[in-house]
């Protein structure tokens, strides 16, 4: 069962997070990397606020558009650059600074405070697991990052890590975190963990969710070190449910892609790009009316989509993304949507590709991972109809042969990712060619195919950190990372 938190609580968290996030931004002279002063029951729910506010905010919505969910709504303008694919350095300070200042900082002052205090050592190991969430948040967005001095409150230009070793470092932390779980401490945090609530166990399972989603990743550039990554995690337990948090309609408490909304004046800036509604359509996809508003009129009432860049040149109707997805700016609703850390779906997705690749070993067959995937999907939105869906839909029938397999596990992992894990799904995307129909923007800037295969480095850190010249130095969008391999 989810945890359910006090809104008092949270709404205390976010305004704390929001104006330290203020504090560090604005105060230029400030070591970035610098630990401030805390307690592992304040920092803790302040670090995971963080992510969910990056992950809800800025990543949700380069992978909305990127991952061909959203486009721009032609009767506005805000994200017009990113359907040109024109992104510039500063595009990416608030983003660094929120996953570097703002969550993995204080992910460390609690594994500083823990090391001398028995009683936090549940904190700590929680620490470890989403310092492992985080880099791999960082690293799969912008490739080599800082690591191993990233930290350290005495350097301020931390040297940069290779993306393969990053991935090592990752592992070595879930592994530490997991060893560090106590399933029976009484010091486990409650409220404080606004994840779990305190649920070690669920902690346990999502680490090796995390451990699963990072050795597939290098699926096709470390297939040997993957299998053999995942091999070890045959008899383990992975989520079977939602790892999200939860918000309200409370000033302060909101959903942070809703919250960006509100600060743009409610314009509703994102339209249903016709990649996603077209799949879902000819699929009799009942999600469709979860994910998106029907366009409703006296002659029209369904779900539509406009071509991904069309912003110029489309005169159709469309549809706009649900409150479901916080996405629909005139809806207060929006302020209630979840940010998903890893679904349940997403577990099971990742299970069912492990198996039919050989690499891990489960009770369950592939096929019962892909269907269990795509019911988590229905379940966590409530939608009915799950079993009409497996029986008759083209899209949910499990092919033979091993790549068309993969191809439509990750084709309904893109579904169930729809507008709530936009970066993940865009990321799934780069390493393995699925969706194999995502079309160029009409707007892009970029000329040929290329489409978006990565973050740009912030200007803070091209202009502050005197190793980035040393590595890895400028790169541009359409440059892939280490792992994106892939034709």
């Amino acid at each position: 069962m989810k945890k359910t938190l006090r809104f008092s609580i949270i709404f205390f968290i976010a305004v704390v997070v929001t104006f330290s996030s203020c504090r560090k931004f604005l105060d230029v002279n400030e070591n970035p990397n610098l630990p401030q002063e805390g307690s592992p029951e304040l920092l803790l729910p302040y670090s995971q606020a963080a992510i969910g506010n990056v992950l809800g905010s800025d990543l949700a919505i380069y992978g909305g558009i990127w991952g061909q969910y959203w486009t721009q709504n032609p009767f506005s303008s805000q994200y017009r650059g990113l359907e040109q694919y024109s992104v510039s350095t500063t595009s990416f300070d608030r983003t660094w600074r929120r996953l570097y200042s703002d969550a993995l900082e204080d992910l460390q002052v609690i594994q500083n405070l823990a090391a001398n205090e028995e009683e936090f050592s549940q904190y700590a190991a929680i620490s470890y697991i989403l310092k492992a969430y985080t880099f791999q948040v960082a690293t799969d967005g912008f490739g080599d990052i800082p690591l191993a001095e990233a930290l350290n409150p005495d350097i301020t230009s931390p040297a940069y890590t290779p993306q393969e070793q990053v991935y090592d470092t990752i592992i070595s932390y879930l592994d530490t975190g997991i060893s560090m779980i106590d399933v029976e401490s009484t010091n486990a945090p409650g409220n404080d963990d606004l994840l779990f609530g305190g649920d070690m166990r669920q902690w346990i399972k999502f680490a090796n969710t995390l451990k699963l989603r990072v050795f597939l990743r290098q699926s096709e550039v470390a297939p040997d070190k993957a299998m053999a990554g995942i091999a070890e995690l045959s008899g383990a337990e992975f989520l079977d449910e939602d790892a999200q948090i939860n918000y309200s309609t409370t000033g302060g408490n909101q959903n942070p892609l809703f919250e960006e909304m509100l600060g743009l004046g409610r314009v509703q800036n994102f339209a249903a790009s016709e990649t996603i509604t077209k799949f879902l359509t000819d699929n009799n996809d009942p999600r469709a009316d979860v994910f998106f508003e029907r366009y409703q009129t006296d002659e029209q009432d369904s779900i539509i989509g406009i071509p991904q860049g069309s912003y110029r040149t489309t005169n159709e109707v469309f549809s706009i993304p649900s409150t479901a997805v916080g996405a629909s700016g005139n809806e207060d609703q929006s302020a209630q949507a979840p940010v998903k850390f890893i679904s349940a779906a997403e577990s099971y997705f990742l299970q069912a590709e492990a198996v039919v690749r050989g690499w891990l070993t489960s009770d369950a067959t592939a096929t019962e991972l892909f269907e269990q995937g795509i019911t988590s999907s229905f379940e966590s939105y409530e939608v009915p109809g799950v079993d009409v869906f497996l029986e008759n839909s083209p899209a949910a029938q499990f092919p033979a042969g091993k790549e068309q397999q993969i191809r439509a596990i990750i084709l309904q992992k893109w579904v169930a990712m729809t507008g709530n894990q936009g970066f993940e799904a865009w990321t799934e995307w780069r390493r393995t060619g699925y969706p194999d129909f995502f079309t160029v923007s009409e707007a892009t800037s970029l000329g040929d195919d290329r489409m978006p295969a990565r973050l740009l480095y912030p200007a803070s850190e091209v202009t502050r950190n005197i190793n980035f010249e040393e590595f890895p130095g400028l790169k541009q969008v359409y440059e892939p990372v280490w792992w994106d391999v892939k034709d």
